[in-house]
């Protein structure tokens, strides 16, 4: 029956004839995001990919509405961008140290920087949400700078840009990648991190110009979750507070995503993580578990920056792959 009522969408919109507004569509979509482009050319080009991305678009939501699929899409600030480029400009901050125990713990030992497991008391809350007790920030935009693993770091923090910047000899990369618990690594030995009042984000690498007399706020180390453990990840984010983890944001449907509703992506790989992001709680929205995860993408992703993303079903887009927070 599902098949029938896919194919039933996909005819219904092949039918339908070029509307007489996709320019002024294209246009208000334009405004919407502040697009500009640098030739005529350039922009024929883009409107092609946003019409066949609106088909796409309207083709899921008819899916949607019938309760065929989970979400919904939308024409998100990277309406105008094929897949493939979407993955080359947005998805190459991940930069994970490759480390057998051995490198890991001499590296941890030279910059005299906690990393652990910790055991942590259960808990039985169904649904955290820390936004609600003041603990996350707003939702920012990283741009088209590699740096989603510093949005990630900073969690409730600020100084994104001071990561971007001062933490190269941590093995992080600014705008080329980098890797939260470097992030962490730095901000432990250095002593602080800047607000952001005074060390702006500028979506690009610049010397480092930290001063501690404007510190934001500090960690001790970090610790890691239990890799791929969902339960373990759960607890966490309960009795700890957001966490930091690594995702498969590759697959359409992620770029494209503008919904309320839980993202089931079953072609996401849990071992190509190629994001970072914050998870800041978790719940069920119609029986339907989830975890609350916020983004570096601006409020014109997603739910006003957010998404819900599957949770308890094997991992889907390595959510509990590679989890940590800092101690402080």
């Amino acid at each position: 029956m599902k098949l029938l009522l896919v194919c039933a969408a996909v005819l219904v919109l092949a039918s339908n004839p070029s509307s007489s507004n996709d320019d002024a569509d294209f246009n208000a979509w334009k405004m919407k995001f502040e697009k500009s482009y640098n030739s005529l050319s350039e922009e024929n080009m883009r409107k092609h990919i946003w019409l066949a991305n609106r088909q796409l678009v309207l083709q899921h939501n008819m899916l949607a509405d019938q309760g065929i699929v989970s979400y919904h899409l939308g024409l998100t600030v990277f309406a105008d961008m094929e897949n493939e480029e979407y993955i080359q400009v947005m998805l190459q901050g991940i930069q994970r140290p490759v480390q057998t125990p051995q490198t890991s713990q001499t590296a941890l030992s030279d910059v005299q920087c906690t990393n652990s497991i910790i055991t942590i008391p259960n808990c039985v809350n169904d649904t955290v949400d820390w936004r609600d007790e003041g603990y996350v920030t707003p939702v920012k935009d990283q741009q088209q700078c590699g740096s989603c693993w510093a949005f990630s770091a900073t969690g409730a923090l600020e100084g994104e840009q001071q990561l971007v910047d001062c933490s190269g000899y941590f093995g992080n990369y600014g705008c080329g990648g980098g890797w939260m618990n470097n992030a962490f690594k730095y901000v432990a030995v250095n002593g602080g991190i800047e607000k952001e009042d005074t060390y702006p984000y500028e979506a690009q690498d610049g010397p480092c110009r930290y001063n501690p007399n404007n510190d934001g706020g500090t960690c001790k180390g970090f610790a890691d979750v239990k890799p791929f453990n969902e339960k373990d990840l759960k607890v966490t984010v309960c009795t700890v507070g957001p966490v930091s983890a690594a995702i498969d944001a590759s697959q359409m449907s992620f770029q494209l995503f503008n919904s309320t509703g839980v993202y089931d992506e079953p072609n996401c790989n849990s071992n190509n993580l190629n994001h970072a992001v914050l998870i800041v709680g978790y719940g069920s929205d119609n029986g339907v578990d989830y975890w609350l995860v916020k983004n570096s993408w601006g409020t014109g992703w997603g739910n006003e920056g957010y998404i819900k993303m599957s949770r308890n079903k094997n991992n889907q887009c390595g959510i509990a792959s590679a989890a940590s927070y800092p101690l402080v």
